[in-house]
């Protein structure tokens, strides 16, 4: 079977992004970046992220799983999705995707702080009508997740296709900002009797657990074994 996510072409450029008014990291600049590279980074190592709109002038902001391809970002979900229907209207969207790496402790409790990554993408929607490319749309997204899985298993039957909405987002506006390092206490605080530093955070696999309902002959494949994150 022909590998369908190559038929997807990767972004023709690597340059870096130009800051917006909408996407210009304001608060701590030093830590936004525009790199195209590292947005991509982040987008594809984070397992969800979450997607801000507005519907009938309530805001909303709701977490969904994502996958990439070149400068394009994919979401997926039921066509009764009150997310899905706003943006494949073509309506405003903030999509948002963190991964937390450490949690900062500081001598004071205002400068506790987190490690972390994360991408904002600023944009529209377009709804994916066109059958080749939602499916493979699906196929990034179980790929995002676990890599290795979209060959393995079932692809949508045409009816579960028609009852999938997919929509694409171009990463025309977005932006990225990531914290590292130890804490930043103020001098007079060095002295003080209070542990100070970093808890690294990670997301480590378990061991898997085989459905109950599984044939014993079924094998646990070799990308379930070797998962992980990013």
């Amino acid at each position: 079977m022909d590998n369908v996510l190559e038929q997807i072409p990767l972004a023709p450029s690597a340059a870096p992004l130009k800051p917006t008014s909408r996407t210009r990291v304001r608060r701590k600049p030093a830590r936004g970046s525009y790199d195209r590279e590292l947005i991509h980074e982040i987008l594809d190592r984070a397992l969800i992220c979450h997607v801000a709109f507005v519907s009938k002038d309530q805001p909303y902001a709701m977490p969904t799983i994502h996958a990439r391809r070149g400068d394009t970002l994919y979401l997926h979900g039921s066509n009764g999705s009150r997310m899905l229907r706003v943006a494949a209207a073509g309506e405003p969207l903030c999509v948002t995707a963190t991964v937390v790496d450490g949690i900062v402790l500081a001598r004071s409790v205002f400068h506790h702080s987190l490690n972390y990554r994360s991408a904002v993408v600023i944009g529209s929607g377009r709804r994916v009508v066109d059958e080749r490319e939602k499916r493979t749309a699906l196929e990034m997204v179980v790929e995002h997740i676990v890599p290795g899985r979209a060959a393995d298993a079932r692809g949508p039957t045409a009816k579960e296709l028609r009852a999938t909405t997919v929509v694409a987002i171009e990463l025309e506006e977005a932006s990225a900002k990531v914290r590292t390092g130890p804490p930043v206490d103020d001098l007079e605080d060095l002295q003080l009797s209070v542990w100070a530093g970093v808890v690294p955070l990670a997301v480590v696999p378990g061991a898997p657990v085989p459905d109950e309902k599984l044939d014993g002959r079924v094998a646990l494949p070799r990308y379930v074994a070797r998962w992980r994150s990013g």
